[in-house]
């Protein structure tokens, strides 16, 4: 009878994986065709990307909500008052497909740095460009964008991986956070996020479920003091910025393990 029990509840959360991405992939069509061109009614560029973005909040908030209902996973949040603060340079690792959707489901003014081929995409072109999101094409493009979304009060999220985590492989960091950190003049607020037991990860199907619905563990830390790598030769201070966060990473996933 548990054999049959769990056969069951695992074709559940199949069938409740599937759902939500569904209705994830139905909603920005929705946004697209219907949302993003009312926001167009809104006068002024900033009322209207802050718009956007607190719609796309709310929207990823219900999604995470309603995929916690389905009993797909379960979530915990620690320190999650430290994200209030606008104007923020988050980083964070990259376990799994939805971490970008739960940090943006937790920040109402959250701004991206995002693939350019969402912008290609008929399911995200028009909320990523009607949020003003951060295309990953120029690398100086990419610094000027953040420092002007900073100076307007958004908070970016960055994932210094630039990709999701290959579980069982070395780490490796790139260096657009550190750069954007040292060339904005903006301290670092970290985010481990923990997923328990691992799916959703790089190149794993999303139908490949867990024996068990996964946990969602966000654990905000204190901001990480950039003054130190200021001075000095930038490329060589963004090489050991970017070592630091990989080093932070490493010991506090290692300890949350």
């Amino acid at each position: 009878m548990s054999n049959l029990t769990n056969m069951l509840n695992r074709l559940w959360r199949q069938l409740a994986t599937g759902f939500s991405f569904l209705v994830f992939g139905l909603g920005g069509l929705v946004l697209t065709l219907i949302l993003v061109p009312v926001s167009l009614l809104i006068a002024g560029d900033s009322r209207r990307e802050r718009w956007v973005k607190y719609l796309i909040h709310r929207c990823f908030r219900l999604f995470t909500g309603m995929m916690e209902k389905l009993g797909v996973l379960t979530v915990e949040l620690h320190h999650l008052e430290r994200l209030d603060r606008p104007g923020q340079l988050v980083i964070a690792n990259h376990p799994t497909l939805i971490d970008v959707v739960f940090l943006i489901s937790l920040m109402p003014r959250a701004d991206c740095v995002v693939k350019s081929s969402l912008l290609r995409n008929p399911f995200t072109r028009g909320p990523v460009k009607a949020a003003c999101y951060i295309a990953n094409d120029d690398p100086d493009a990419v610094i000027r964008a953040a420092g002007e979304s900073f100076a307007r009060g958004n908070s970016l999220i960055v994932f210094p991986e630039g990709t999701r985590t290959t579980p069982s492989q070395k780490v490796r960091l790139q260096r657009g956070a550190a750069n954007i950190a040292i060339r904005t003049r903006q301290n670092l607020r970290p985010v481990i996020i923990e997923c328990t037991p691992l799916t959703l990860t790089k190149n794993t199907p999303w139908y490949r479920v867990p024996e068990r619905r996964f946990h969602m563990k966000f654990q905000v830390g204190e901001e990480l003091d950039v003054s130190p790598f200021l001075e000095g030769k930038p490329s060589v201070m963004s090489r050991q910025l970017t070592a630091t966060i990989k080093d932070y990473f490493t010991r506090e996933t290692a300890h949350h393990e």
